[in-house]
Protein backbone atom coordinates (compact mmCIF):
# COMPACT_ATOMS: atom_id res chain seq x y z
CA UNK A 1 0.00 0.00 0.00
CA UNK A 2 1.39 3.21 -0.73
CA UNK A 3 0.64 6.03 1.43
CA UNK A 4 0.80 9.82 0.43
CA UNK A 5 0.59 12.07 3.62
CA UNK A 6 -0.06 16.21 2.92
CA UNK A 7 0.27 19.22 4.98
CA UNK A 8 0.17 18.49 8.70
CA UNK A 9 0.12 14.84 8.29
CA UNK A 10 3.68 14.88 6.34
CA UNK A 11 4.97 17.63 8.97
CA UNK A 12 3.82 15.23 11.72
CA UNK A 13 5.57 11.76 9.73
CA UNK A 14 8.63 13.41 8.86
CA UNK A 15 8.28 12.29 5.15
CA UNK A 16 5.52 13.19 2.22
CA UNK A 17 5.16 8.90 1.61
CA UNK A 18 4.85 5.42 3.45
CA UNK A 19 4.81 1.83 2.21
CA UNK A 20 2.53 -0.09 4.54
CA UNK A 21 1.78 -3.73 4.10
CA UNK A 22 -1.71 -4.26 4.85
CA UNK A 23 -4.24 -7.26 4.91
CA UNK A 24 -5.65 -8.62 1.85
CA UNK A 25 -9.84 -7.34 1.87
CA UNK A 26 -8.52 -4.42 4.52
CA UNK A 27 -10.40 -1.07 4.35
CA UNK A 28 -9.63 2.55 4.92
CA UNK A 29 -10.57 2.10 8.14
CA UNK A 30 -8.18 -0.36 9.13
CA UNK A 31 -5.44 1.63 7.70
CA UNK A 32 -6.34 4.13 9.47
CA UNK A 33 -5.86 1.85 12.68
CA UNK A 34 -2.57 1.53 11.39
CA UNK A 35 -1.20 4.68 10.38
CA UNK A 36 -2.64 5.98 14.27
CA UNK A 37 -0.11 4.45 16.15
CA UNK A 38 2.44 6.46 14.62
CA UNK A 39 0.27 9.11 13.67
CA UNK A 40 -2.50 10.37 16.47
CA UNK A 41 -3.62 13.29 14.39
CA UNK A 42 -4.71 10.91 11.74
CA UNK A 43 -8.10 10.08 14.38
CA UNK A 44 -7.45 13.72 16.16
CA UNK A 45 -8.12 15.58 12.86
CA UNK A 46 -9.25 13.73 10.03
CA UNK A 47 -9.95 15.32 6.90
CA UNK A 48 -10.42 13.56 3.56
CA UNK A 49 -8.64 10.22 2.63
CA UNK A 50 -8.51 9.47 -1.48
CA UNK A 51 -7.53 6.20 -2.46
CA UNK A 52 -6.41 6.38 -6.28
CA UNK A 53 -7.65 10.10 -6.83
CA UNK A 54 -10.63 9.43 -5.93
CA UNK A 55 -12.37 10.57 -2.38
CA UNK A 56 -13.72 7.40 -0.40
CA UNK A 57 -14.98 6.58 2.98
CA UNK A 58 -13.61 4.70 5.72
CA UNK A 59 -15.77 1.08 4.64
CA UNK A 60 -13.91 1.29 0.96
CA UNK A 61 -11.69 -1.83 0.57
CA UNK A 62 -8.35 -1.58 0.00
CA UNK A 63 -6.23 -3.18 -2.83
CA UNK A 64 -2.77 -4.41 -3.60
CA UNK A 65 -0.84 -0.94 -5.44
CA UNK A 66 -3.40 1.33 -4.21
CA UNK A 67 -2.22 4.76 -3.41
CA UNK A 68 -3.87 6.06 -0.64
CA UNK A 69 -4.04 10.00 0.38
CA UNK A 70 -4.45 11.78 3.26
CA UNK A 71 -5.53 15.45 3.22
CA UNK A 72 -6.01 17.10 6.74
CA UNK A 73 -8.75 19.63 7.18
CA UNK A 74 -7.73 23.47 6.43
CA UNK A 75 -8.86 26.36 7.49
CA UNK A 76 -8.22 30.32 6.64
CA UNK A 77 -9.80 33.09 4.46
CA UNK A 78 -12.08 35.27 5.47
Amino acid sequence: MHVRLFATYREAAGTARLDSPIAAGARVCDLVDLLALRLPSLRAAPGLIAVNHRYVGPDFVLHDGDEVAFIPPVSGGR
